[in-house]
């Protein structure tokens, strides 16, 4: 590149940069464009053969200033001059840095998005060191943000409270701004109805109480309860009983239990041995009986006292049980082939039998066969097929009123309409206690949902009677439809399930999916 050129770059950079085309300005643009060349003309390197001719002190501090010109020189050696202390001056200089940098931090700790940043990027620029045209770029911008800056959006806090703008903490704590409220959609309100609902249930209790499938049914049909204080109160009753049907449950089961260990400690002492080790086996179960903590229960507790006096009670007989079994072993090992000989025949029997013994419909064996058969109809040929669930609505409640007597005639006379009801097609059977299992061929879910309201208006009106005594039944149903499932296991599943809702919603009801 010509020295021509040069100039030519020095005058276009000037009018880019719009400088007058003054000496002063003119040297100091073309000093640098002749560096960017890589040349090397003598008037650009005044400054390098001046500094050497200063003193170790001075070449530092024009290295540290950057010092590119004549003119920074000449303004540096004159503030030199002009201090009575340079390194007073310096040390100022030094502060000044510091208190910029910590006011700088303190902005960026400000709520504003535009000056946090413009502060972090001047700290930067400080930190490296910063020419004079950086010092004066960034203090424009420091103006250009000071001049733009709108802060007429607070005048909005006006609305809620007094505006204090030298105190936005104060305006803010004085804001009256009532908290939303928590739940805001009507979705969100049934999903957790749903889930309170389902929180109702027992865990351990066979049934559900009243009260509670009343508030259930409530809170379902319309979840804006929920956000009603007056509901707390239903919700807390309802968890309280549905804790205390549990309670009830197990205290029975332990009843139960008790009652056992009485018959059980009746009959242990006449219990056959086959030899006398027996003595030796009993004192082990004392000992281990005697070993249990007192952690347990106050209930359990009395079956353990029970289990140790029964321990106790066999150590001091079995001596003279042992004797008595010696002079009868040959009468029992008779006995004991001929029991195990009726148990064969008895399990084959009721292998071989597909018919429930009070209802006479199909057993549960039975029904699974024809599943299977419906099933493999399908998968081969398309032949859909529908199943339906039945339960009789609070069984438990006519064994304990009436008794067993007249809950097998319940159980008897349900099965009758059941068979009545269906087609010869169709298969009904017993599924286990008060289960029932239809299997409706070459039907879908609707017309499951027809037979099963057909069934329940059924034994609605039906007169269930018991020693001149009318019982009050009612029947609950689930219905699923095998073309809407990927396997057989599966509409059972879901049948059952619905069954499950159809009781949760409040009984003599049949549920299916749409």
């Amino acid at each position: 590149m010509t020295i021509q050129a040069i100039i030519n770059s020095s005058i276009k950079r000037l009018k880019n940069e719009g400088k007058l085309l003054t000496p002063d300005a003119y040297a100091e643009v073309f000093c640098k464009e002749v560096k960017r060349a890589n040349m090397s003309v003598e008037d650009c390197t005044h400054v390098t053969k001046f500094t050497k001719t200063l003193n170790k002190e001075f070449q530092k501090d024009l290295k540290n200033y950057r010092i590119s010109s004549m003119n920074e020189l000449t303004r540096f050696l004159i503030a030199k001059l002009n201090r009575t202390n340079s390194s007073q001056a310096t040390d100022i200089i030094d502060s000044q840095t510091h208190l910029t940098k910590r006011i700088l931090q303190v902005v960026m700790e400000l709520h504003n998005k535009e000056a946090s940043e413009l502060a972090k990027s001047t700290i930067e620029m400080l930190e490296y060191g910063a020419r004079p045209e950086q010092l004066d770029d960034f203090r424009q911008r420091w103006v250009n943000f000071l001049t733009l800056y709108d802060d007429t959006f607070l005048e909005k806090l006006k609305e809620f409270g007094p505006l204090d703008r030298g105190n936005l903490k104060k305006s803010i704590e004085a804001l009256n701004i009532t908290e939303p409220a928590l739940v805001t959609s009507e979705s969100d309100l049934e999903k957790i109805s749903k889930l309170l609902v389902s929180s109702f249930v027992p865990s351990i209790a066979s049934s559900v109480n009243e009260t509670i499938a009343e508030l259930s049914e409530k809170i379902r049909i319309n979840p804006l309860l929920l956000e009603s204080d007056s509901i707390e109160k239903e919700i807390k009753q309802a968890i309280s009983l549905r804790i205390s049907l549990d309670k009830e449950s197990v205290q029975e089961m332990i009843g139960s239990i008790d009652g056992v260990l009485d018959k059980l400690s009746l009959r242990l002492i006449d219990m056959i041995e086959k030899s006398d080790s027996s003595n030796d086996e009993i004192k082990k179960i004392k000992k281990e009986l005697e070993s249990y903590t007192e952690e347990s229960t106050t209930n359990f507790k009395v079956a353990h006292k029970k289990l140790y006096t029964i321990a106790i009670a066999l150590e001091e007989n079995t001596e003279i049980l042992s004797q008595d079994l010696q002079n009868h072993s040959t009468e029992v090992s008779v006995l004991s082939k001929k029991i195990h000989m009726l148990e064969k025949e008895l399990d084959s029997a009721k292998q071989e039998s597909k018919e429930d013994f009070l209802t006479k419909l199909y057993n549960r064996r039975a029904l699974d066969d024809f599943l299977a058969i419906k099933d493999a109809e399908y998968e081969r040929y398309g032949h859909n097929y529908s199943v339906v669930m039945f339960d009789l609505d609070k069984f438990k409640n006519v064994n304990d009123t009436y008794g067993h007597t007249a809950g097998d005639g319940v159980l008897s006379s349900f099965a009758k309409i059941l068979k009545k009801d269906c087609r010869s097609v169709d298969v009904v059977g017993r599924y286990g206690g008060e289960e029932f299992l239809a299997i409706l061929s070459e039907t879908d879910s609707e017309g499951g949902v027809v037979f099963a309201e057909k069934v329940r208006k059924h034994v609605k009106k039906a007169r269930f009677m018991f020693k001149g005594e009318r019982i009050n039944v009612t029947v609950s149903s689930g219905v699923a439809e095998r073309k809407k499932h990927v396997s057989m296991s599966s509409t059972i599943s879901e049948a059952d399930e619905l069954l499950y809702v159809a009781k949760t919603n409040g009984r003599d009801r049949v549920e299916s999916k749409k």
